[in-house]
């Protein structure tokens, strides 16, 4: 698409999103779930188109990884109304307060969440991340730009036609939200920082580098997704089988799954064999360093390996000799996402959960929980790795800005200057609700 009429495109969208900011929450949950009961009409045909995308990819020869989250089954289908469900029952994100401050008799201060405005979302692969953005970007008022891979074009197609079919019954419309459609216009999106102000990009790492490198547009998301387990010398070996297992097996496609296990050594002879009978029956592949090759059947460690996110049925086991030598290899190799101990020592777990700087930080269960919907915010947008605005899974929450609203009467700042002058009360007050400078209550 030429940028000029690409330009004129989100020009009109951003002002269809400052309705959308401005609309009743239940004009939005209708609107939910209308696009609810649509998906569910429309499966078989986006099915059909799903399956055509798969083939497609298959005959390219594309990975298996890929594949994988290329595929939108019937269960993903009802993931996905379950996420826009939650979606619906979450309380409205504009115009909660965040503080709530009187600052003198009649001059009340109010910091309220707002919507960002305009989302760029670009993805690889998962049509599911479509509707989770889209179901996500209605509640929380936010536009949004959506382009997705060439290899789920069809199914991508087809969600976005089941989409706007459900609008056109609603006030709110359809124009808040588009589809890009021309490789051409990732290039064209990245150059638009004075239309778009946020980027979410999922994919690859490659992938991400590339938008991170190339925009001045604020980028929410993670490069990589090298995640660890660390089993203590005081962990219940039993707990730490199941954790290990559906960490690295239950969707080993998924970025929150493991790509290294870290054992301590006094635990490694005990621990080691029966996991690997394990691992065997999921077809997992263990490479293993001198130690974990001594006690079973693994691929000789290779330089690199550490740094490798396979993805894959697929990872790395180390033996190593303390707690302290496996926070210095998360410090090393991990890529601040999220990483997890098994241990029944308290002062052990304190320890990991204050020293490991990562977005998601766990004791005693799978890695796999690290997912928006687990953590009861309806849906995700993708996982972020910074440290500004938003870190982990990004809700509702991750979609929003804020501002200050101040009311008074007749107030002026010279009666608060100068000999004798009038003193700020600056009182904290209850901050639940809604604003009510903006809000019913007002």
């Amino acid at each position: 698409m030429e940028m000029q009429t690409l330009q004129t495109r989100i020009f009109a969208l951003k002002e269809s999103a400052k309705h959308l900011s401005i609309s009743k929450e239940e004009e939005r949950n209708a609107l939910l779930k209308s696009i609810a009961e649509g998906l569910q009409k429309d499966f078989e045909h986006i099915r059909s188109a799903n399956e055509a995308d798969i083939a497609k990819a298959r005959a390219e020869g594309q990975k298996e990884a890929l594949v994988k989250r290329l595929v939108f089954s019937e269960e993903k289908l009802e993931a996905s109304l379950l996420g826009i469900t939650d979606v619906i029952g979450l309380a409205d994100p504009i115009g909660r307060v965040q503080e709530r401050r009187l600052l003198d008799t009649d001059l009340l201060l109010e910091k309220i969440a707002v919507p960002i405005g305009v989302i760029g979302m670009i993805f690889e692969a998962r049509p599911d991340a479509l509707l989770q953005i889209v179901s996500l970007c209605l509640k929380s008022g936010n536009g949004i730009v959506l382009k997705g891979g060439r290899e789920a074009f069809q199914t991508n197609t087809a969600l976005i036609a089941s989409i706007q079919n459900s609008c056109r019954s609603s006030s709110l419309g359809s124009d808040w939200f588009t589809l890009l459609e021309s490789h051409g216009d990732v290039d064209h999106i990245l150059k638009m920082e004075e239309d778009i102000d946020l980027l979410i990009p999922r994919g690859s790492n490659q992938f991400v580098q590339y938008v991170m490198r190339n925009t001045a547009i604020p980028v929410l998301g993670h490069a990589d997704g090298i995640c660890h387990l660390y089993i203590d010398e005081h962990a219940d070996l039993e707990k730490a089988l199941e954790i290990a297992f559906d960490s690295k097996t239950q969707y080993p496609a998924a970025c929150n799954a493991i790509e290294t296990l870290l054992v301590h050594a006094s635990r490694a002879e005990a621990f080691l064999p029966r996991l690997e009978r394990r691992f065997k029956t999921a077809g997992v592949t263990i490479h293993g360093d001198a130690t974990v090759a001594s006690l079973i059947d693994c691929v000789p460690y290779q330089e690199g390996d550490y740094g490798v996110e396979y993805l894959a049925l697929e990872l790395n086991i180390k033996v190593v000799g303390s707690l302290d030598e496996a926070l210095e290899h998360i410090k090393q190799y991990g890529s601040h996402h999220t990483d997890a101990i098994v241990s029944e020592d308290k002062d052990v777990m304190r320890k990991f959960f204050a020293l490991v700087d990562s977005a998601d930080v766990f004791a005693n269960c799978s890695t796999r929980f690290a997912d928006g919907f687990r953590f009861g915010l309806g849906a995700e947008v993708g996982i972020s790795t910074a440290k500004i605005h938003a870190r982990g899974p990004v809700g509702l929450g991750g979609l929003m800005s804020t501002k200050y609203v101040l009311r008074g009467n007749g107030e002026v700042v010279s009666s608060y200057t100068g000999k004798n002058c009038k003193k700020f009360l600056h009182r904290e007050l209850d901050v639940e609700g809604r604003s009510l400078l903006l809000g019913e209550n007002a």
